[in-house]
């Protein structure tokens, strides 16, 4: 949801909390040292989560132990294997319904594949459950996109309140619309799919150590603890936990049988999509095994790419909320082209989706079921009729046809 704060939330007094931030301090438990953080675990089991930029060895091999059973699934009578399928879902707040559309779409096309691995950050992270799932669950997709209202998401806590709270709204509702939705049948489905060895990522920013961290959900749901429910909950709201508008999620780890607190935080502080790490490295992967196996990747973009104009108040706030604006929409393109390079490094074929500029309606409020219906036929519609995924991130051309200057440099 990140990537949608500034536009959705421009009361948001960004600056005023920086300023007032010794004026009040919820307590927390105490956070891992830093020379502890990579020994940190939560359900005590090492292997359900890692720094999205240094693979932990127990997470590896976990991931790893499940590839080799959907490997092993996906091998015909010949001998070759079906093609592998990604779904990486972006953060975008209440334009996650264009998403979501486009799932339900595609499903109706009949040709919607069985993902090998689905990501999600922030609204995405709400998303990714449901479409790792499949088209079974594509109508409760839809009732939570199009029906849902501001209340059932947060509620203010008013000015002063917050500043004296860890954020300005307090996001009961969505944690009582998750609790109903994302409840012991679906996390069950979930271990089901993870045991036959599909991968669910969702992605949080833990922000006492100000790094990416990414959630084995299937790991979760298998584990068999009775937390296992409880903290899918928490690191899906953590995931869209718009750091100074949504309270940041406090989760319990220990390390070196100490009790600590981690600090997590909308996943799309650190990146506002992910295909899978980056240190992952899936061809050797397939090289050691001497596979030879197509691979295709699916990324949603829940957002436009065109700036929208717009005359700027000489304000401190108005001048802040504008730049970090423009700051979200680059990094999200800043993304795209990491995952477009990583796919050609992998050689795994990239296909894009992003909400056309020809779709000009605003919302009325935050969370507006008019403007997420009108979101959701458009991406329902699209996918439907034979969606025309972009092949490139925006902007990117290759092999362009010019001629480099020759420089010529004086003798000395």
């Amino acid at each position: 949801m990140l990537d949608a704060s500034i536009r959705y939330f421009r009361v948001l007094p960004f600056v005023a909390f920086v300023l007032l931030a010794s004026c009040g301090t919820q307590p927390r438990g105490p956070a891992v040292p830093e020379d502890l953080g990579s020994a940190a675990v939560a359900l005590n089991n090492p292997a359900i989560r890692s720094w999205d930029d240094d693979l932990n060895e127990a997470f590896l091999t976990e991931i790893i132990a499940a590839s080799e059973r959907e490997l092993q699934r996906s091998r015909a009578d010949d001998g070759t294997f079906a093609p592998m399928h990604f779904l990486a879902i972006s953060g975008g707040g209440s334009d996650g319904a264009f998403g979501a559309g486009l799932l339900s779409g595609w499903s109706a096309t009949g040709n919607r594949p069985e993902f090998k691995v689905v990501t999600g950050v922030s609204t995405g992270a709400l998303t990714a459950p449901f479409a790792f799932l499949g088209p079974r669950y594509d109508e409760k997709l839809r009732r939570v996109y199009t029906t849902i209202v501001t209340n059932d998401i947060f509620r203010s806590r008013g000015v002063i309140a917050g500043f004296f709270n860890d954020a300005l709204f307090d996001t009961a509702p969505l944690r009582r619309l998750m609790e109903s939705l994302i409840d012991e049948e679906m996390m069950r489905d979930i271990a089901s799919e993870y045991q036959r060895g599909r991968l669910l990522f969702i992605g949080t920013t833990n922000l006492d150590a100000d790094r990416g961290v990414v959630w084995n959900i299937g790991a979760i749901a298998a584990s068999g603890d009775p937390g296992a429910l409880k903290l899918i909950h928490d690191v899906l709201m953590a995931s869209a936990a718009i750091p100074a508008g949504f309270p940041p999620i406090m989760i319990d780890v220990e390390a070196e049988g100490k009790k600590y607190q981690e600090m997590h935080v909308d996943g799309g502080t650190k990146s506002q999509v992910f295909l899978y790490p980056p240190s992952l490295d899936v061809v050797s992967q397939f090289r050691r095994s001497g596979i030879n196996r197509e691979r295709h990747a699916y990324i949603i973009r829940n957002a436009r790419f065109k700036p929208d104009w717009e005359e700027v108040p000489r304000r401190t706030l108005a001048v802040a909320a504008r730049s970090i604006t423009a700051l979200i929409r680059t990094q999200g393109i800043g993304d795209l082209y990491q995952i477009y390079m990583i796919s050609r490094r992998d050689n795994v074929d990239f296909n894009l989706a992003y909400i056309p500029d020809s779709f000009t309606e605003r919302p009325n409020d935050h969370f507006d079921p008019v403007y997420m219906t009108k979101l959701f036929e458009l991406g329902y519609r699209k996918a439907a009729a034979g969606f025309e995924w972009s092949k490139v991130p925006p902007g990117w051309v290759d092999n362009m046809d010019f001629e480099v200057p020759t420089i010529e440099v004086p003798p000395n």
